[in-house]
């Protein structure tokens, strides 16, 4: 946080707000509490310096604990309030917790539960606090439109990126797949002279070899059975722009050597015609192979291979940008909440921590999907560390659809439902050893209505008292 943790005690008597003053101060050292003896004086402390954590009385004169509520969270939207009731006010506290409070206590207070209710308040307040920055940090970096990430190492492919882009050469690409390569193309694109042309991309490997010359640099009518008419080629149609060779390593040799002459000449000749067209075209190689490796092997040409290879965009794997995770997971998930159409969803620090930790070998592609997964699954409005182990599908045999014996595969409606079965009840026994088995609790942890979570419990046949 920018401010030390702070909480405010709200409560009309002096004696029992400095109280719980000394109380807290004792039983939570990081934080610093402060108290006011009324509504009024609150919002005005509240206006005056970020706060984490109001305790309120619920009956004060003038301003209530209860009028004080919207009050104080039109002033500080993101303040975790914890009302205190007597037995008789436990109606006003329901209605409390709807209009948006963190959570209630009756009186007398037992100290220890008072101060754990304030210490998660303060974690919620952290949590809050640190998926704002990363949010902010991903805007800043433009998440859905480049690269995104602010460890050193993207630092450097972002400056190398505005550098190439600054000249009009032929640029080589790599990285290993799943590292952004099309995304730092459009990087060099859109800072450079061409960013009012075209930006057109192919990917090699994906089209039979007997197309991708016709794809490359089109055709003349009758060159070939199925030419009904011409076909300008992907070089004409990107003629002022950008073109992206992408997984330039698997071309075959015939169209290398074609290749090597349109950037030699600067001109194709489309197949079947005896004459060629001039064109500018920027071309933008990526790769995830070595292609030094390939000359090597005779598979790829060494003289391409230098026309190519005038500048070079080397794109980290995500094991050496860890630091990245965080924002990267933070941003696909604000996208991936965006795409299903829910309310925005957050990260624990533990599970932002499980992530970083990870190697992805598919990267950030990888990391994406994950993150997808665990948006559709995940309960509640924040994604734990229990959550990210239970979407790894490298977690357990549970999570695997069954065969019958015959070894056909089971029908999808009866393997979905097994795989949810499964999730579901490994979710549920671990919430309920997290909570002791206490339902109420349980529910508000994963955000499950209490009844919902019964009813599952009763499903699954999973008696909450073994937990306790």
């Amino acid at each position: 946080m920018n401010h030390a943790p702070r909480v405010l005690v709200v409560d009309d008597q002096p004696d029992f707000a400095k109280g719980l003053v000394r109380l807290l101060t004792q039983k939570l050292p990081q934080a610093a509490v402060s108290c006011v003896l009324s509504g009024e004086a609150a919002l005005t402390d509240l206006a005056a310096a970020p706060c984490d954590v109001m305790v309120t009385d619920l009956r004060m004169p003038g301003l209530s604990g209860l009028d004080l509520l919207p009050k104080a969270l039109a002033v500080a939207p993101n303040l975790g309030i914890v009302l205190l009731t007597a037995h008789g006010d436990i109606d006003s506290a329901v209605l409390a917790l709807k209009a948006g409070a963190y959570d209630f206590l009756t009186k007398p207070v037992d100290s220890d539960h008072l101060a754990r209710v304030i210490a998660k308040g303060l974690e919620r307040a952290a949590l809050l606090h640190e998926n704002r920055r990363l949010r902010a940090a991903a805007a800043a970096c433009g998440a859905d439109a480049g690269l995104l990430g602010q460890s050193p190492a993207m630092r450097q492919v972002k400056q190398t990126i505005a550098a190439v882009a600054a000249s009009d050469y032929t640029v080589l690409i790599r990285g290993e797949s799943g590292t952004g390569k099309e995304l730092a193309a459009r990087a060099i694109h859109a800072q450079s002279r061409r960013a009012g042309g075209p930006f057109l991309s192919v990917n090699c490997p994906a089209i039979p070899d007997q197309i991708l010359e016709s794809e490359l640099f089109g055709h003349v009518r009758g060159a070939f059975t199925g030419a009904e008419r011409d076909r300008r080629g992907l070089f004409v149609a990107a003629n002022g722009g950008s073109l992206v060779l992408d997984e330039i390593g698997d071309i075959p040799m015939s169209v290398q050597t074609k290749l090597l002459r349109v950037l030699q000449e600067r001109e194709v000749r489309p197949v079947g015609s005896s004459k060629s067209i001039p064109v500018d075209v920027r071309i933008l190689a990526a790769t995830n192979q070595d292609l030094e490796a390939r000359i090597n092997d005779k598979t790829f040409r060494e003289d391409l291979y230098y026309r190519l290879n005038v500048l070079t965009v080397r794109l980290p794997p995500l094991r050496d940008r860890r630091d990245d995770i965080p924002l990267l997971a933070t941003a696909f998930l604000e996208r991936a909440c965006r795409e299903m159409g829910i309310a925005d969803k957050d990260f624990s620090p533990e599970a932002l921590a499980d992530l970083a930790g990870r190697d992805w070998p598919g990267n950030v592609r990888e990391l994406f999907n994950f993150v997808r997964r665990l948006t559709v699954f995940s309960h509640g409005g924040v994604i734990s560390q229990a959550a990210v182990a239970e979407a790894d599908p490298g977690s357990g045999d549970a999570a695997e659809p069954r065969d019958d014996e015959a070894g056909a595969a089971t029908p999808y409606l009866e393997a979905k439902a097994h795989v949810v079965d499964a999730f579901t009840r490994r979710y549920v026994e671990r919430l309920l050893k997290l909570t002791r088995g206490n339902i109420s609790e349980a529910a508000r942890v994963s955000g499950l209505e209490r009844v919902s979570l019964q009813k599952i419990l009763r499903r699954l046949g999973i008696a909450a008292e073994g937990f306790r």
